[in-house]
């Protein structure tokens, strides 16, 4: 499967040169209007459109260097190709669009379809969505493209907390509507969603990114009832977005064929975004906090956390915009990213003690971009990382070198 994918797109990619005309082809840029909300990153992407033809394509790719130690011992130089991303959209008919979104992640070794929706508009403010969905759970989940961001790896939360770019089948209602300054938006979504794994899997603790290998959740729900997810913003153009989500319902099989086999368990993700631009110095700022509470079987052990938190922030500073190295209008940025997880908040009952088993980081970076769909970014990492027991950290330190870019 992952072969014929892959000899799909070469397929795709050559016989687009060789017999595509390209005075036939259009770039349709990102829309830069100020009224949008992170709901919209699925359709703000550049993307070529064929004349004549309701089809349009675009993606982008990642590529990065990394050089990491942790307590001292490190793996040398790394070179790492993340992944490449196509999207492929088309306007059915009038207010009838489809969207998909396949990443191919040589590193997984594998080609994944993250987004294959169809969109019917009734009205702004009641829209249908149908098919493989991005649970909007937090921010990033839905507005993960990698040129959009100064920092060459997804945030810890987004990734080993959260599930990042995580998607369901399902069906669901969305809307917005604005009045001068203000903006607001809803999503709400009913979808297959996780199963045991979360606690029974190799890394012997509550880790909701173990449900992704899952990938029957496409076919059928592990409990059998609807994972929700809910989400609603407001942004003003002049302070910024705010954002609360929330996803949650049963994880276990707890019926079969009718007969109840185990007690319904469930777990309930609540999270806030936010980001906003400093108009006078054009600082931009973006974050989110998620938690977590999971219903673990008493006959675990306490290794496996019922709460969990953590997020990031990220703080991006232009430093020049200016004609750069024969590109208009590139800009020089100065950022940084913190960051902090807690995969098991609490104290042991014996002990009364503190629960280990999280970490923080804080990133600085640079990043350079020619234009506003490319990015070169230069980054170090400084992590300290606890384990259950709080026995004294492990310290991650190193850089990475990285290029992000939409085609």
């Amino acid at each position: 499967m992952i072969r014929f994918w892959y000899i799909l797109f070469i397929f795709l990619s050559v016989s687009a040169g060789a017999q595509i005309d390209p005075t036939l082809l259009k770039r349709v840029p990102k829309d830069t209007s100020t009224r949008l909300l992170n709901m919209d990153a699925i359709y703000n992407r550049p993307a070529l459109k064929f004349d004549k033809l309701p089809v349009s394509l675009g993606g982008y790719v990642e590529s990065n260097w990394q050089h990491m130690a942790t307590d001292g011992i490190s793996e040398g130089h790394q070179f790492q190709f993340r992944r490449v991303t196509l999207f492929v959209s088309s306007t059915i008919s009038k207010r009838i669009k489809f969207l998909s979104e396949i990443e191919f992640e040589p590193a997984e070794k594998e080609v994944a379809v993250e987004f294959a929706a169809v969109d019917v508009e009734f009205h702004p403010m009641f829209n249908l969505r149908a098919g493989m969905i991005v649970n909007p759970i937090g921010a990033f989940n839905q507005n993960h493209d990698g040129p959009k961001w100064e920092f060459t790896d997804r945030p810890i939360s987004a990734t080993q907390l959260l599930p990042a770019t995580w998607s369901n089948t399902g069906f669901g209602v969305y809307g917005k509507n604005y009045k001068n300054d203000w903006m607001f938006g809803y999503e709400f979504y009913l979808s297959s969603g996780f199963d045991n794994s979360i606690i029974e899997n190799n890394l012997n603790k509550t880790y909701l990114p173990a449900s992704k290998d899952n990938t029957e959740r496409f076919e059928e729900s592990a409990s059998g009832e609807p994972l929700v997810t809910a989400k609603i913003a407001l942004k003003n153009t002049k302070l910024g977005e705010i954002g609360l989500s929330y996803m949650g319902g049963a994880y276990n099989k707890f019926k079969d064929d009718g007969i109840i086999i185990d007690q319904k368990r469930r777990l309930d993700v609540f999270a806030i975004d936010f980001n906003t631009t400093i108009k006078k110095t054009n600082t931009f700022i973006t974050g989110e906090w998620a938690w977590i509470f999971v219903d673990v079987p008493g006959t675990f052990t306490q290794q496996f956390g019922s709460k969990q938190k953590g997020g990031f922030a990220d703080i991006v500073q232009p430093l020049v915009k200016k004609r750069m190295l024969g590109w208009d209008d590139a800009v020089l940025n100065l950022a940084c990213r913190l960051e902090y997880v807690d995969w098991n908040v609490g104290t042991f009952k014996q002990t009364n003690e503190n629960i280990g088993d999280h970490l923080w980081s804080i990133m600085p970076a640079i990043s350079f971009r020619p234009t506003a769909q490319t990015v070169f970014r230069l980054n170090y990492r400084f992590q300290k990382q606890v384990d259950i027991l709080s026995n004294p950290p492990a310290t991650t330190a190193g850089f990475s070198f990285g290029i992000s870019t939409y085609f």
